[in-house]
């Protein structure tokens, strides 16, 4: 079994979460991206806690969950796992605010983020809290897996 970043079961039923993109909420992908970029003021530098989420401590998976159920009320599975499952696969050329970027970290291990624009993704990073990185960084190309867009 992979394990992401989250120990919690899922919160939602999986047959229950329907894939939506930011077009289909009647919101612009660029509107999207302005208010991921708000989502983010209000969580920078919340340090990451495996299995948190709160502002006392949130992994990549629950701040996932957080930003989709705050800007699209979309309740999404809560492990980097089941969220890997979601959509559809899209080329990281293709890529556009609101898609999932996941990656291997480690054998067994998983990382999920949200994609903005400019190679940059918003995530929960294990050593600097919620920040923004960029795809083309060495770390991050190294261990990129897929896209997803819900």
């Amino acid at each position: 079994m992979l394990s992401g970043c989250a120990s919690s079961p899922p919160v939602a039923d999986m047959k229950n979460v329907q894939p939506t993109s930011a077009s289909s909420q009647r919101i612009s992908v660029q509107e999207f991206e302005t208010k991921l970029l708000s989502f983010f003021q209000q969580w920078q530098g919340v340090r990451y806690r495996l299995g948190g989420m709160s502002h006392h401590g949130v992994d990549c998976s629950g701040l996932v969950v957080l930003a989709y159920s705050e800007i699209l009320a979309l309740p999404l599975p809560r492990t980097t796992e089941e969220l890997a499952k979601l959509g559809k696969p899209i080329s990281k050329a293709n890529l556009q605010a609101g898609d999932l970027v996941l990656f291997k970290t480690g054998w067994s291990t998983r990382h999920v983020g949200i994609y903005l624009s400019d190679s940059r993704f918003l995530h929960a990073s294990t050593s600097q809290g919620v920040m923004i990185s960029r795809l083309d960084n060495s770390y991050w190309q190294q261990k990129y897996w897929q896209s997803r867009r819900l």
